[in-house]
């Protein structure tokens, strides 16, 4: 079974909220969605201006990325725009790895 990327996009106007956003990540989202089935994540810092990251989680299989979606992102994502609810942009993305 192929593994599923699962990629979240973050794009910040001040540097200061995406310090919080950060530790936010760090001290307890991270280990949210790797207990609800990510095997891994990682945080990339794009070049590109305006600040932006990339936060990359790996999923076993389409199936294990789907009972996340289901069970658990809903929660996830309510947490974080209740905790963030302006200032940050995001853009979602899903793919499948072809090779490693």
């Amino acid at each position: 079974m192929p593994a599923i990327v699962y990629s979240v996009f973050a794009t910040f106007q001040d540097a200061a909220l995406a310090v919080d956003w950060l530790r936010w990540l760090r001290e307890g989202h991270i280990a949210a969605v790797l207990a609800g089935g990510a095997s891994d994540a990682e945080i990339v810092q794009l070049d590109e201006p305006p600040l932006s990251f990339e936060v990359r989680y790996h999923f076993a299989s389409r199936e294990a990325f789907a009972r996340y979606e289901r069970d658990h992102a809903p929660q996830l994502r309510a947490e974080g725009s209740k905790r963030f609810p302006e200032g940050i942009t995001y853009r979602r993305a899903v793919g499948t790895v072809v090779d490693r």
